[in-house]
């Protein structure tokens, strides 16, 4: 373990209020559990009664047709990357709530399709696949529904973790680009063949309005938003240097780049135009603020599109979305700050080791690495320290190549008052489920630990 503190001139600070990232989620998740009553609700006002065991199938299948069709409805309002959502909760909670709307969505399609073909068999004294083969080709819309409710199928077998974890990202990401067309697919079949909304202009009209203000946003936010951002700052690789073993940094040269709107500790989605980098984009963290003309994000070779990043050449076009993430100044609500970086989770945390506020002594960041070569930025956060008066500590393997973990103890002897912290925390998962499970022994509240994951 070294450390490096410094003492330059005092910095006048003071403290944020407290962050309203809570605030946001629950007001959202309000407005989302809102509208799955209202649904329960119009299905319960066009019900006179439930009769018998078909009319009993047949609701529960009616429910979960309807609760399937709003839950696609948010699936691509979760897709479309509102800016407002992704800095107002964090692109790892949006990402974890679209994640459970996957699942429900799948669950309720499948039982939809379950409870309704039974429903109708029972009502017509046929077996079950007989049923459904009448369903599927006699009633209007439905060949369509099929097979947008195959390829929802196909695209949530491949969210399972350990399918996922099998196929390459570039793959994983285009079958998940077909969950805009199963939807467009299967929106039709609800109202040509939905009680509720056969007998009910109002109800058509709202669940127009619900899908095209989904498409609205996908095409502002997903199409036009990006394409303004990269005709006004025309962005091109300017350089690439190595920092560490299998680390790079990428200079990005364009048009105002301190315009861009980036703050801090976010990151933005990359898609570099060259062979084999342009099919997909993928999620980096700036790793110093936009100056002028310039900007950069640091890159650890972990797989095809990251180990080649190595090789671009200065002149490649880039295509950049965003900015995106919470990991800012604004979750903040403590004079004091510890930040914890484990890898090339360092890029994020050295932008706001560099801007955050903080009287000196009261900015620390522990830098986890397994040897001192792998130590990318070096240099950089070392004179950060020195103009800041800052704390720096670097935590290694031992001589004989074992890891030093991050604990509670540990955490109590390099800051005693580290309860009294706000503590940002970026890495891979390993470390920082350690480091968060040492943290929460140390007495910090979960509420000020804040992390951003990149894990897909």
């Amino acid at each position: 373990m070294a450390t490096a503190t410094h003492r330059p001139p005092p910095v006048t600070h003071r403290a944020p209020g407290p962050p309203r990232h809570r605030a946001t989620a629950a007001l959202l998740l309000a407005a989302a559990w809102a509208g799955g009553f209202a649904v329960l609700a119009l299905w319960w006002r066009d019900t006179d009664a439930v009769v018998g065991a078909a009319g009993r199938l047949t609701g529960v299948g009616r429910i979960t047709g309807l609760l399937c069709g709003y839950m696609c409805a948010l699936l691509v309002a979760l897709m479309a990357r509102v800016p407002w959502l992704e800095t107002g909760v964090g692109s790892d909670r949006s990402a974890r709530w679209h994640a459970s709307a996957g699942r429900w969505t799948i669950g309720l399609l499948l039982a939809h399709i379950v409870f309704i073909t039974l429903g109708y068999a029972a009502q017509a004294h046929t077996g079950p696949l007989t049923q459904l083969g009448t369903i599927v080709l006699d009633l209007p819309d439905l060949l369509k529904a099929t097979a947008g409710a195959a390829i929802l199928l196909a695209v949530g077998y491949t969210s399972v973790r350990a399918v996922r974890r099998r196929l390459r990202y570039e793959t994983w990401y285009h079958l998940h680009l077909l969950t805009y067309a199963a939807v467009f697919l299967a929106f039709f079949h609800q109202l040509s063949t939905g009680a509720d909304f056969v007998a009910s202009v109002g109800a058509r009209a709202a669940w127009y309005a619900l899908y095209v203000g989904a498409a609205c946003l996908v095409v502002w936010f997903r199409l036009l938003t990006p394409t303004r951002l990269n005709l006004r700052h025309r962005i091109r690789v300017d350089a690439v240097v190595p920092e560490a073993p299998g680390v790079y940094s990428v200079w990005l040269r364009g048009r105002h780049l301190e315009h861009i709107g980036a703050r801090p500790g976010q990151f933005l989605r990359w898609r570099f135009l060259t062979p084999g980098m342009w099919l997909a984009s993928h999620p980096y963290s700036l790793s110093a603020v936009p100056r002028g003309d310039l900007m950069r994000i640091t890159v650890k070779a972990l797989g095809d599109h990251s180990a080649s990043v190595a090789n671009l050449r200065p002149g490649t076009r880039v295509w950049a979305e965003g900015p995106y993430g919470a990991l800012t100044a604004g979750r903040r609500s403590r004079d004091k700050v510890l930040m914890i970086a484990g890898g090339t989770g360092i890029t994020p945390l050295r932008t706001l080791f560099e801007t955050l506020p903080a009287r000196p002594g009261d900015l620390t960041l522990l830098y986890r690495a397994r040897t001192a070569d792998e130590l990318a930025l070096r240099g950089e956060l070392e004179t950060i320290a020195a103009r800041r008066q800052a704390r720096l500590v670097y935590t290694l393997n031992t001589p004989d190549g074992r890891r030093t973990p991050i604990t509670a103890d540990g955490l109590r002897a390099l800051l005693p008052d580290i309860a009294r912290h706000d503590v940002y925390l970026c890495g891979p998962p390993g470390l920082a489920q350690a480091a968060y499970d040492a943290l929460r022994t140390a007495g910090v509240p979960a509420s000020r630990i804040h992390h951003e994951s990149f894990e897909l």
